[in-house]
């Protein structure tokens, strides 16, 4: 990821080994990370049980917020492709009781098809 997508918000691909560091503890026995994401401090993991979003808070970073959502909660979502001239795509999750989407941005050298494709056998599958 480069600095200018970093500054824009950006998501990128991560390293599924290191996702799996970061969230060790909140894992259940037979949980592992499969598909993992990266906006600048916040991360969006996609375990084979759940998808789990990690909110980075405070200048330090120290103060986490761990969003657990089982696949069966997600309703709906959409994908909003890069075009020429917007570079970022974005992902919108709709999860049962709540009106308003989880949105995350994208650079346009991610697949966002992937992502969404990651999503789909998961809530579809």
């Amino acid at each position: 990821m480069g600095i200018f997508d970093s500054m824009m918000g950006n998501a990128s691909e991560l390293d599924t080994a290191k996702a799996e560091q970061e969230v060790a503890e909140l894992l259940a026995t037979s949980e592992q990370v499969e598909h993992a994401y990266k906006l600048i401090r916040d991360m969006m993991i996609f375990t084979n049980k759940r998808l789990i979003l990690l909110d980075k808070q405070g200048v330090t970073g120290k103060k986490m917020e761990y969003h657990s959502l089982p696949y069966k909660s997600i309703t709906h979502f959409s994908v909003e492709t890069a075009g020429t001239f917007d570079l970022e795509a974005e992902l919108k999750i709709w999860i049962s009781g709540n009106a308003e989407p989880i949105q995350k941005t994208f650079n346009k050298q991610l697949n966002i098809y992937k992502v969404q494709s990651v999503l789909a056998n998961y809530v579809c599958g």
